[in-house]
């Protein structure tokens, strides 16, 4: 304990240095901006540890800004607010504070302004990474990840190498909540490449968040080696609320491996540093985290005060999915300990917490869908006026210079653009026509593979059947009405669908799914355009064969192309044909045709190459299954 408040003295003499200096400063500032820029700065020093005295400055800082109608320092005033309200756990105040940034650094650019354009792009960038960081908490992954590309793009842009660390990593963050941790890795490592060249201190944090996805892979060694090089470099940093996090973290690690008193200590010191941060979110964590510990010791005393603190936390700052577990810890704790009352009252409030996570996942997508239409609506409006502005001014310059002559000129490509925008949308009408197709089609089956499961596997088993069929109905549903969709939703949806056949053919197969790290999270793909070919590998391939099968669905981005492999090690085209019957035929002649049209009129319309090509594959003159590749212009959602 003594070697912990060591530390914490340490951290505090480092962050209290450049306060001080800072504040020093502060009375001999010559005009109420430069006051306004050094409050500021005082603030930021404090977001981490102290969001109380953040506030505080930033109000300061904004009383002087009103005063002399100070944009750029009311935008960074508004960063320090939205700062203040993360650490306590507001998320939408802490949101809304960073899109009046946004804006005002948006209009500061728009305008000739006395401050710097890099300062004043460093500041948009900032306020688009804190939004980042508010959607990556509330799960709202797309926006998170749109925010943090707009913000490494800046970055870069005014090549900032230390905030181009951050973005990485942040990126990297996003990736791994998604579980895709081959991307995640990849960022981290292009982070940590940055940090250990130019010494930037954030490399702990990369090193952290690495050695979770280790830690998540079972890959224990190089967790470890990870934890271990963090916790060095967060000892000579003043990074608290990340040193909290890898002491989390390295309990977690011994927890697992059942080393008891080391899971304790980590733990405790990570405790104690959240509390000195007054960093309720963590220290519920860990709270619940101690509980665990000494419930599974059957310490159940200590296990249920340290519950209760975690519940009291997550009820304070809102957290509900804290507070679902830590209901559930206690109703489990008191049931043991033979309080049937308490244990009944937690186990209500669990249910109560459940029930509101659900609801607020629903508001959730409700809300990303009406943010999504509204996007669009203003960039529709914004677009429509451009033009509107362009075509006026463009007709007046020509009506005075050309006359008659060069007006019938306008009024021949007027027609030609009339006549090619009716063309595209026809196209996009006929491919929409199609897609409708796909939808019966795709339905048709499943019902007939369901009717044809009951009739096999009876009632019972039929309904976890329906279950899975019920979940990719929804999907479906859900993405089937745009004319793309995310890579990630399709690679959902295609698990779904796999599990389902699975369930139907008694485990007669097994898959995989991936994708290269050359494919894009905001990439967009057709739906409904692979699920076919997927179901012809299982019926007319794998179904037939003697033995289990095997089934690879891959992504991947070749020669500015969208590459997706369907391989199967079936029986093959040859033999396939030889067995199918007619009704077979026509059902799979039907799917093909209406894939090779809509293939057809992307290329019409992208004026990219899309096609499909059908390989069976050999093994020593012998039929190993089918490939099917489908080669597809990028394009993105």
């Amino acid at each position: 304990m003594q070697l912990l408040f060591l530390l914490f003295s340490v951290f505090g003499m480092a962050q209290k240095a450049p306060i001080d200096s800072l504040k020093r400063v502060l009375p001999f500032a010559k005009t109420d901006s430069a006051k306004v820029n050094v409050l500021n700065a005082i603030a930021d020093k404090f977001k981490e540890s102290n969001p109380d005295s953040t506030h505080w400055y930033a109000t300061q800082a904004q009383i002087l800004t009103q005063k002399i109608k100070y944009d750029f320092g009311q935008a960074n005033v508004f960063l320090n607010f939205g700062n203040a309200q993360i650490i306590l756990g507001n998320y939408k105040t802490a949101n809304l504070n960073f899109e009046k940034a946004q804006a005002l650094f948006e209009k500061l650019l728009a305008t000739d302004s006395e401050i710097d354009e890099k300062r004043i792009k460093h500041g948009l960038a900032r306020a688009y990474a804190s939004q980042g960081i508010v959607f990556s908490q509330q799960s709202i992954y797309y926006n998170a990840l749109e925010m943090y590309q707009k913000a490494l793009k800046i970055y870069i842009e005014i090549n900032q190498k230390a905030n181009i660390c951050k973005a990485y990593n942040n990126i990297g963050i996003v990736y791994k909540s998604q579980q895709n941790y081959s991307l995640a890795l990849h960022y981290f490592k292009k982070a940590l490449d940055i940090q250990l060249q130019i010494g930037e201190q954030s490399a702990a944090t990369t090193l952290t968040n690495m050695g979770v996805i280790y830690a998540e892979q079972g890959n224990k060694n190089a967790a470890l080696a990870h934890y271990q090089r963090a916790e060095k470099l967060f000892k000579n940093n003043d990074n608290k609320r990340g040193f909290a996090l890898l002491n989390n973290y390295l309990g977690d690690f011994y927890n697992k491996e059942k080393e008891i008193l080391k899971a304790e200590n980590y733990y405790n010191q990570s405790l104690l540093m959240y509390e000195a941060l007054q960093n309720k979110f963590g220290a519920s964590l860990v709270l619940y985290n101690l509980g665990n510990l000494y419930s599974n010791q059957k310490k159940y005393d200590q296990a249920v005060e340290f519950a209760l603190k975690s519940l009291v936390y997550a009820k304070e700052i809102g957290v509900l999915d804290q507070q679902f577990h830590s209901e559930k810890l206690l109703s489990e704790l008191y049931s043991i300990q033979n309080k049937p009352q308490l244990a009944l009252e937690h186990y209500k409030n669990y249910v109560v917490a459940r029930d509101s996570i659900a609801n607020q996942e629903n508001n959730k997508k409700m809300l990303r869908l009406e943010m999504e239409s509204e996007y669009k609506s203003k960039a529709k409006f914004l677009e429509s006026e451009s033009k509107r502005k362009t075509q006026l001014t463009i007709f007046m310059l020509i009506a005075a210079v050309l006359l008659l002559g060069l007006l019938l000129v306008i009024y021949n490509r007027m027609q030609i653009k009339k006549r090619l925008t009716l063309q595209k949308e026809v196209a996009e009408y006929e491919q929409k026509a199609l897609h409708l197709q796909m939808n019966p089609h795709f339905v048709f089956n499943c019902l007939s593979s369901i009717s044809s499961f009951i009739v096999q596997n009876g009632t019972d088993s039929a309904l976890k059947y329906l279950s899975k069929f019920s979940k990719l109905m929804r999907l479906t549903l859900e993405y089937s009405k745009g004319s793309l969709i995310p890579i990630d939703k399709e690679i959902e949806s295609l698990q779904n669908y796999l599990e389902l056949e699975q369930l139907r053919f008694h485990n007669k197969f097994t898959f995989l799914i991936h994708s290269s790290e050359n494919v894009e999270f905001n990439m967009g793909i057709p739906p409904l355009l692979v699920q076919p070919f997927v179901e012809n590998a299982i019926l007319h391939g794998l179904v037939p064969k003697e033995g289990n099968g095997f089934i690879e669905v891959h992504f991947d981005v070749e020669n500015k192309q969208l590459i997706c492999s369907i391989t199967d090690d079936g029986i093959g085209l040859t033999e396939s044909k030889l067995m199918k019957e007619n009704s077979v035929t026509a059902h799979q002649s039907m799917a093909l045709e209406i894939t090779k049209k809509r293939l057809q009129i992307m290329e019409e319309t992208t004026a990219q190459l899309a096609n499909i090509e059908i390989i069976e594959l050999k093994e020593n003159n012998q039929s190993a299954g089918t490939k099917v590749i489908l080669r597809l212009p990028i394009q993105f959602v």
